[in-house]
């Protein structure tokens, strides 16, 4: 069990060992493996995000894509616009509802995200190899239980 600390009457854990720190601590971990790659292609963590989601689908929902992505809404619609002028994707009023935008990958942007895929998947690898299959799998599952489960009675 932590160490607990009493200040003011609180007992709280050491920083090292809180959830809240420790995630964070590791996402910068893993992303400093990234970043150089990210830079390299003149493309944004968020960015790289946003491409990633439209990737799996043929067009999406801004509001969905934003929460696929962890994006801010205000975020998404900057990033959005840097990447239309780019030709990296295309946005649309859906037919069905006008309210609603739809994003998709332009052929350029599926281009992109191909042509950067290996440079990620060997990043990727490098970290695999670090702690491997298993306990990454292990983590994965973990870190969507958690997200599961805190997310419930919203």
């Amino acid at each position: 069990m932590a160490e607990k600390l009493e200040k003011d009457g609180f007992h709280l854990s050491r920083t090292g060992r809180t959830l809240p720190i420790l995630l964070l601590r590791a996402r910068e971990q893993v992303m400093e493996r990234f970043r150089p790659m990210l830079a390299a292609h003149d493309v944004t963590e968020q960015q790289w995000r946003v491409m990633r989601v439209l990737m799996e689908t043929e067009a999406m929902d801004a509001s969905e894509l934003a929460a696929r992505a962890s994006v801010l809404a205000p975020s998404l619609s900057r990033i959005l616009k840097t990447l239309d002028q780019r030709g990296l994707i295309t946005t649309r009023k859906d037919e069905k509802d006008g309210r609603r935008t739809l994003v998709a990958l332009t052929p350029a942007g599926t281009g992109f995200i191909k042509s950067v895929a290996p440079k990620s998947a060997a990043i990727y690898a490098e970290i695999e190899e670090l702690l491997g299959q298993d306990r990454i799998e292990t983590l994965l599952d973990e870190l969507e239980a958690l997200i599961e489960t805190l997310s419930k009675g919203r």
